[in-house]
Order: structure tokens, then C-alpha cells, then sequence
């Protein structure tokens, strides 16, 4: 059993497990992080960015006026941004028999790996995870291909060249394996392959395994997977939450009995508790709204967002922020709220039972019926007209380099009333705005992470005891800005193995057992003998049938009789000969015993030699050997054919024969 690691990055993971002749993807999560690396893409232009100088060595020997730019100190690529996609030449991906997707977050790299690798398999994932991943996938789209640009930036990408540059460039990893975004019909295409199934749900791949879907409880329809056989199990644990939040809760007991525990996803804030990041969220909210500014919150089209609304509509009133309006603005943003909504089974008890009432799960519905939230497909439009201040904006992208976010960065920065509130922990906050330096607005960080923490996943490990774990090598160490902190770390008996990027793991269990269905007629035939009080034996000969990874033994077919020939034959064909099998033998032949045995039949001169595995009888005046092992016994014996049947004989009087 191998293990592929394609992602560097631990909450966006992509593995590849090959276990009893299936190849099986593990997510196939994009790292978006490389965008930060580029400038960002207004939606309309701007003379502050326009305007920024090209960036060119000390010495003057690297001048690439068109691909780089120099803002506040760092240098960004002028160019469409790219993304930082799974390795792609560990394994030929054309091989993978299917994809199981954990969350919505975790399949954004689906259309690279499906239309340009060869992929002709299936891709398993729940409906919530299906249809809001696409919505993400769509959004992303849409940003990307109405801000196009004309040019493509691919000299810095020269590895000499980019040795020259300063971080964080220089230290960017598999520039050259960057792509730009994919298209739309990619995605539907992608998407088509997606079979939708439930929480435990068994789907049987070839025969050789089963896999089935657990309630991580992270987002709608967020997964675990259990990938078992007959008598092996492997559980894929990825973004999972303990947290009471909106999705159904974690589903612990399932993963108990793993042979391996495959460990992803865990919060990136593991000192950061989210029900006081919430809070943070509100207060600098109020605040900055009582002072006259406005808001900013750069978040995805689904997820924390929901939890978001939720908390504000509980505050709103209390803080008298009845007649601020929020804002909310995605190409997707009508959808996503409306999926919310109808998705009540992947929904926690709580929210569920609202269903019959009939109320709407979220109560964000209320504050769109109440004209309290307005969402908004772009900036263009019916927005820019009923567009008011002082507002709240929720907006993607968190990136802050693509989306209708980068527009209130320009319209809002320069004003120190105003304030952007970071709640997304995938991208570093100082990094999002060095573009946009230097900022006048206030930057609050309430990064949300509901995701299992140490402790938490911790004490899980305890509870679910795998045999075997194993995670990203970022978790079997403190994180390098707080080294003296133990407790950010995993620390298991026995450690768990870690994983890098390009990193193929040899799984540490062997497979030692298959099942074997026996006929009912074969087994009627069998003779069962009793070796041991409550032990039976019975021998078989059988023809053992193999088809999509089940073993069957059926009877041995007997031979058909010769049809009679119409010519005469000169010799009498003899019909072959059908050897019986030999009987198998059981037993131990006791060293004492046997030594007068062959006492009693002359043979005297016996020398005795201790061997790890039994002993070795040398009988001296004869010239033999006999070997006496635990499970055989070899007679070696030249050109005395009468000597070793006698040696035999006595041997098998203290075996007994099946």
C-alpha cells in the first residue's frame, strides 16, 4: 500500500492511495496562495496601479519592465494571477480509478486533473459539496474572465532569473508548473463526472474495496471517507469541525478499528478560539459603523459567511445597527443563499427541525426579506445605484487580488474611518495588502477557523486508536514563529509519518488475509477431522475463480469422455492419470521420542546440532541428514533409497495425516 503526496499544503491536500489494485485520489485541493505573488486585477482602472514603477535589479543586469512591479518595497508580477497546482509528475494520473472529495474547499483543482491528465474515472461526492464547489468554481471564473489581460508574464519564471529576485518570489516553489484559471466549459465538464453520494453510503469500487462518506462536520456536506476491504480499513479524516455549527455533526465512531488514519486539514489558527474571533468581528464592526466608515469583509460565496450573517442578526438590534446596510456581492451570491436554505438534511438538529415548522434554517433569510442584507451578482448595475454609506460589504476574494473586492480597497483605503475585517485564515492578511500600501484604513484579523485543533484531534486519536498515522510534516513540528509551543504540534506513540509535497510513503501494514467464498455442493463435500479437542481440518481440492476481486473455490471439473472415433487407431489410447492431492500432515515430531525410534532400528550413532529453527540429525554412519523444523522435515539421503523410506516411515509416525 502506497501513499503519492501531490500538495505542499496541508488544509488544501491532494493524495494519492493505491491500495489492493485500486488507485484512489484523495482530494484534489488548488493552492491559492501563489496569488498573492501577483498584482491586483481592478475592475476598473487604476491610476495608482498603473502608475506603479517597474521593478529592476541592483545592478541593473535584470530589467523586466512588463512582467514586474515594485510596490512598497515588494515586487509583484503584472500578469493574470496563477495558481499553484497538485504535482502532476509523481504518477501517471491517467491511472487514477476514482476522486473523493471531502469538501468544496478541497476539489477547486477538479477540472485540471479530470480534462488535461487522461482521467477517464469517477469522481464521489456529496450534493452539497457538488453543487456550492461549483459555485465557488464559477465565481472564480467570472472574476478571472471579465478582467482579462493581454499579457503573460513567464520571463521571471526563468529559474536563473528568479534566483535574482527578492522574496518572496525567490522562494516560490514550481513556478513553471503555474496555470491560470480554467474555464468555464472545463468546469461543467469537469463536473460531470461527479457521481453524488450520501453519509454512509457504500460504494463498491471493482470489487477489491469499499469506500463510504462520514459527516466531518465543517461546512454542507463536508466528508471523512472510509476506505475498507474485507479486512483492512483506512480512514481519510479532512477538515473536520466538533464545533456546534450549521453543518451535521462529526461522525467519530466509524473511524475506529483503522489500520491507517490518513490526518489533512486542521485548523491553520490553532490558538485562535472562534467563538471570540466572533465576537471581535461584531465589536470592530460596530464601532467602525458608529464612527461614520464603512465595512469591509473579503470572504468566499459560502461557508463562514453563513455563520457570519447569523451572529450579525442576533447583534444587529442590540447595537443599533438596524439601518446599516450589508451588502452582499458575488457573481454567485443569490445561489449560494438560496443552497443554504434548501439543504436541511446535511443541516444540523437544530436547523433541520426549523425546516417543519416551516421556517428557513438561516436566518438570513429574514434580513433579505427585510431589506436588512442586499446581494448583488457584481458592483455594476442595480448595486452602484441603491449603493449607500456608511455599509457592511461582504466580497470576495480574500486574496484581495481578483473580485469586486479589489474595487472597495481602491474607493475605501485611503480613509482611516473605514476598516476591512480579515475572517478567512488562508492567506496572510499582511501579504493581501501589500499591494495596496500604504493603507489609511484600519485592518482588524478575526481569522475563523472552525477545523479541529491539536487538542481536539488529539484526544480524538485516543479515542478512535488507529494503528498507524499519518499527516503533513507541518504537523509533527511547533510552528517556526511560536518553536517553544509543544502543544501546536502532534506528538503520538507511535509518531505519526509525515508527508511533503512529492513525498511517496510505503504505508506500514501488509495485507495477510483475503476472502475466499466456497460452493455450497464443495463445501457438502468436505470431511472435516478433529486434530485437537474443538479444532477441525478438512483438505479441499478445488478451483479457485477469480472475477472483480472476488475469489471463489468451486468443484474440479471432471473430464469429459473421449467421443468415439470413427478411425481406427493402431494403440489403445490409456485415459491420464488423475493424481490424488498428497494428505497434508500435522504435528510435531518430538526430538526424545524419535531418537529411540531410530535407536530401536540400529541406527545409534546420531549427532545432534541446535538450529534456530529445530535441530539437525546427523546419523554419522549412515551419511544423512535430517532436518527437523516446525513446519517440515527434509531427509537428505545419497544414493539409499531403502534408508530413506525407513527414515520417513518413522517420521510419519508421529505426524498425523489429514
Amino acid at each position: 500500500m502506497k501513499l503519492y503526496c501531490l500538495s505542499g499544503h496541508p488544509t488544501l491536500p491532494c493524495n494519492v492511495l493505491k491500495f489492493k489494485s485500486t488507485t484512489i485520489m484523495l482530494d484534489c485541493g488548488l493552492d491559492t496562495t501563489s496569488v498573492l505573488n501577483f498584482l491586483p486585477l481592478p475592475l476598473v482602472h487604476s491610476p495608482r496601479l498603473s502608475k506603479l514603477p517597474s521593478w529592476v535589479s541592483k545592478d541593473g543586469t535584470i530589467n523586466l519592465e512588463k512582467e514586474l512591479k515594485e510596490c512598497a518595497g515588494r515586487v509583484f508580477v503584472d500578469s493574470q494571477p496563477e495558481f499553484c497546482l497538485p504535482e502532476r509528475e509523481l504518477l501517471d494520473l491517467s491511472t487514477v480509478d476514482v476522486i473523493l472529495v471531502s469538501n468544496y474547499h478541497c476539489m477547486m483543482a477538479l477540472p485540471y486533473i479530470t480534462e488535461h491528465t487522461g482521467f477517464t474515472g469517477t469522481v464521489y461526492a456529496t450534493e452539497p459539496t457538488l453543487q456550492i464547489g461549483r459555485l465557488l468554481m464559477e465565481e472564480l471564473v467570472t472574476f478571472m474572465e471579465r478582467v482579462p489581460k493581454a499579457q503573460s508574464a513567464t520571463c521571471w519564471k526563468n529559474k536563473e532569473i528568479q534566483r535574482m529576485l527578492p522574496g518572496p518570489l525567490k522562494d516560490a516553489v514550481d513556478v513553471w508548473t503555474w496555470k491560470r484559471s480554467y474555464s468555464m466549459q472545463e468546469v461543467n465538464s469537469a463536473l460531470s463526472k461527479v457521481q453524488l453520494v450520501g453519509y454512509s453510503q457504500k460504494v463498491e469500487l471493482f470489487g477489491a474495496v469499499q469506500v463510504s462518506p462520514l459527516s466531518s462536520g465543517y461546512s454542507l456536506g463536508s466528508s471523512n471517507w472510509i476506505i475498507q476491504s474485507h479486512h483492512e480499513k483506512v480512514s481519510y479524516v479532512s477538515g473536520s469541525s466538533l464545533l456546534t455549527t450549521h453543518p451535521q455533526p462529526m461522525d467519530q465512531s466509524s473511524l475506529k478499528n483503522s489500520d491507517v488514519l490518513i490526518l489533512t486539514g486542521l485548523t491553520q489558527m490553532p490558538t485562535a478560539n472562534p467563538d471570540g474571533m466572533l465576537g471581535e468581528f461584531c465589536s470592530n464592526l460596530a464601532m467602525t459603523i458608529r464612527a461614520g466608515g464603512n465595512v469591509l469583509v473579503p470572504c468566499y460565496s459560502s461557508g463562514v459567511i453563513y455563520d457570519l450573517l447569523e451572529c450579525l442578526y442576533q447583534f444587529i438590534d442590540n447595537a443599533n445597527l438596524g439601518t446599516t446596510p450589508f451588502y452582499f456581492i458575488s457573481p454567485v451570491a443569490n445561489s449560494s443563499l438560496e443552497f443554504s436554505q434548501i439543504f436541511a438534511e446535511w443541516l444540523c438538529h437544530n436547523k433541520q427541525s426549523k425546516v417543519y415548522l416551516p421556517e428557513p434554517p438561516f436566518p438570513h433569510a429574514e434580513l433579505i426579506q427585510t431589506n436588512k442584507l442586499k446581494h448583488y451578482s457584481s458592483i455594476h448595475g442595480d448595486f452602484s445605484s441603491e449603493f449607500r454609506q456608511p455599509c457592511v460589504v461582504f466580497t470576495g476574494h480574500p486574496s484581495l487580488r481578483f473580485g469586486d473586492v479589489v474595487h472597495f480597497m481602491e474607493l475605501w483605503g485611503k480613509s482611516s474611518l473605514n476598516t476591512i475585517i480579515f475572517t478567512e485564515p488562508d492567506f496572510s492578511y499582511l501579504d493581501a495588502l501589500a499591494p495596496y500600501q500604504p493603507l489609511a484604513m484600519k485592518c482588524v484579523y478575526c481569522p475563523i477557523d472552525t477545523r479541529l485543533n491539536f487538542h481536539q484531534v488529539s484526544k480524538l486519536l485516543k479515542e478512535v486508536q488507529p494503528l498507524h498515522v499519518v499527516c503533513p510534516e507541518q504537523y509533527t513540528q511547533p510552528p517556526q514563529s511560536q518553536a517553544h509551543r509543544s502543544d501546536l504540534m502532534l506528538e503520538l506513540h507511535p509518531p505519526p509519518m509525515p508527508y511533503r509535497r512529492c513525498s511517496v510513503l510505503n504505508l506500514p501494514f501488509r495485507r495477510r488475509y483475503e476472502r475466499v467464498y466456497i460452493l455450497p455442493e464443495l463445501a457438502n463435500s468436505l470431511v472435516p477431522s478433529e486434530i485437537k479437542p474443538g479444532v477441525s481440518l478438512a483438505t479441499v481440492s478445488a478451483v479457485l475463480h477469480s472475477k472483480d476481486n472476488k475469489h471463489t473455490l468451486q468443484s474440479v471439473p471432471k473430464a469429459p469422455p473421449a467421443p468415439p472415433s470413427k478411425k481406427r487407431k493402431r494403440v489403445p489410447e490409456e485415459p491420464p492419470v488423475l493424481l490424488g492431492p498428497k494428505p497434508l500432515l500435522s504435528g510435531a515430531v518430538p526430538l526424545e521420542a524419535f531418537l529411540a525410534t531410530l535407536q530401536k532400528h540400529g541406527i545409534t550413532e546420531v549427532k545432534v546440532e541446535e538450529t534456530a529453527d529445530g535441530h539437525i540429525l546427523h546419523l554419522q554412519a549412515e551419511d544423512t541428514l535430517i532436518q527437523l523444523e516446525e513446519d517440515g522435515t527434509h531427509i537428505v539421503c545419497d544414493n539409499n533409497e531403502p534408508l530413506r523410506t525407513t527414515l520417513r516411515d518413522l517420521v510419519l509416525r508421529f505426524l498425523q495425516r489429514l
